[in-house]
């Protein structure tokens, strides 16, 4: 049942946050993805313990990133098609196997290509609980012009789990043990996604394909603004990528380890703190004009990282960076719901997903490769990289940003911002 709103009031995280239902799924959800930003600062944590190189820990990372990238968007479409539940079940098992197996193998020393086999599956069995609280979130609020503010809300917890995890994973890696960072990661994948696919009454409906109405069954991918936005989130991945090897770097170089979770926790702080802002105003341009503006911010942020030489200007410009962030995050996942069917929004916020995991998994790998070579300051460098590709891309083709044309409004939806939406119908 979607969520109303008075005319003439202001939607914001109040109204959002009394919609029913939506606490069943919230807790668990937030449960459930707090590992994914545990992840990948393990993994580097880790293995550069044991090998004592940046540009291996940040290879096996990147095996991790893209076999997710690979894969994600493949569970998005099961999600569609299959319901959430059935999907979650068996991935947060083949997930917990998996860590379980590359942490063995790590603290084992073993060769480097059985760090790279356990990191296949341990990518691509991560739960994509993100994607699948803003299809929940789709589902329940199908026309309302609370959905912008759900995407804030979403980008908000997103960056909160960023803020906690990376210094959460940093303190257990220096201060109880290289693994434990692992370890914590897979205990929170196994419970936390247990609970969440326990929720099967909030869950989006199978919108299953043949015989009388039923809806085609569409590929997110075929929607030329999906693709466009793909390219785009991958800047966004290689700042994420970017910024956790060459910030972990950085803090070994100055002698101060401990330094990585506060600088890490600086930058999603920024980016958090420019969510909430982003849900509580109401915005008179549309999504896609924030997503530009977003981005040619980030890159003027990001264009500084490299000449930074103490913690203190590192973390101001950190701030600035994450500052930048929530409005192109935010702006790209509302531009879904008016984009992409019902039918096919799992899909569509997996790739956009895999799409930040796969640039986050290059950024570790080359960051990594010019942090052992020319020190961190040479590691900024990429985040900067991504971010001019990304914004020359939405520059270029930002006409397709907009929903397709021909196509038919639908009968009983409105966009996030309060029209009619087309959908592509073929």
């Amino acid at each position: 049942m979607a969520a109303t709103v008075t005319e003439g009031t202001r939607p914001g995280y109040g109204q959002l946050l009394r919609t029913p239902g939506v606490w069943t799924f919230l807790i668990p959800g937030f449960a459930a993805r707090q590992p994914f930003a545990m992840l990948t600062i393990s993994i580097v944590l880790l293995v550069q313990h044991t090998t004592g190189s940046y540009g291996t820990a940040g290879a096996v990372a990147a095996v991790t990133g893209v076999s997710m990238a690979v894969f994600a968007p493949q569970s998005g479409k099961l999600a569609d098609r299959l319901g959430q539940r059935a999907v979650l079940l068996p991935g947060v098992l083949v997930h917990t196997a998996s860590v379980s197996a590359l942490t063995a193998l790590a603290l084992a020393d073993a060769p480097l290509w059985a760090l790279f086999a356990a990191a296949v599956p341990t990518g691509a069995s991560v739960p994509q609980v993100g994607p699948m609280v803003r299809a929940r979130w789709a589902a329940k609020l199908d026309g309302s012009p609370l959905m912008p503010t759900a995407a804030a809300f979403e980008s908000v917890t997103d960056e909160f789990t960023f803020v906690v995890g990376p210094v959460l994973a940093t303190a257990l890696c220096t201060g109880v043990h290289p693994a434990a960072g692992l370890i914590a990661e897979a205990a929170l994948t196994l419970a936390g996604g247990l609970l969440f696919a326990a929720q099967k009454r909030t869950q989006p409906a199978v919108r299953r394909s043949g015989g009388g109405a039923a809806v085609k069954q569409i590929s997110a991918l075929s929607i030329p603004g999906v693709r466009v936005l793909i390219v785009a989130f991958l800047g966004i991945g290689s700042v994420f990528g970017g910024m956790q090897v060459s910030l972990t770097a950085f803090s070994e170089e100055i002698g101060n380890p401990g330094a990585n979770g506060l600088l890490y926790g600086i930058f999603a702080a920024g980016n958090m703190l420019a969510g909430i802002a982003c849900g509580a105003i109401a915005w008179k341009s549309g999504p896609k004009q924030r997503v530009i503006i977003g981005y040619a911010g980030l890159t003027l942020a990001a264009s500084a990282l490299w000449a930074a030489d103490s913690v203190v200007l590192l973390a101001v410009l950190g701030l600035l960076v994450g500052l930048c962030i929530a409005p192109a995050l935010i702006g790209g996942y509302t531009l879904v719901e008016s984009l992409v069917p019902a039918s096919a929004r799992t899909e569509a916020f997996t790739w956009l997903t895999g799409a930040v995991a796969f640039g986050q998994a290059t950024a570790v790998t080359v960051a990594g490769q010019l942090a052992d070579a020319r020190g961190a300051s040479a590691g900024f460098v990429v985040p900067l990289a991504g971010t001019v590709l990304a914004l020359a891309t939405l520059l270029a083709l930002r006409n397709r940003l907009a929903p397709a044309v021909p196509g038919r409004i639908t009968a009983r939806g409105t966009s996030g911002m309060g029209h009619r939406s087309r959908v592509t119908v073929d």
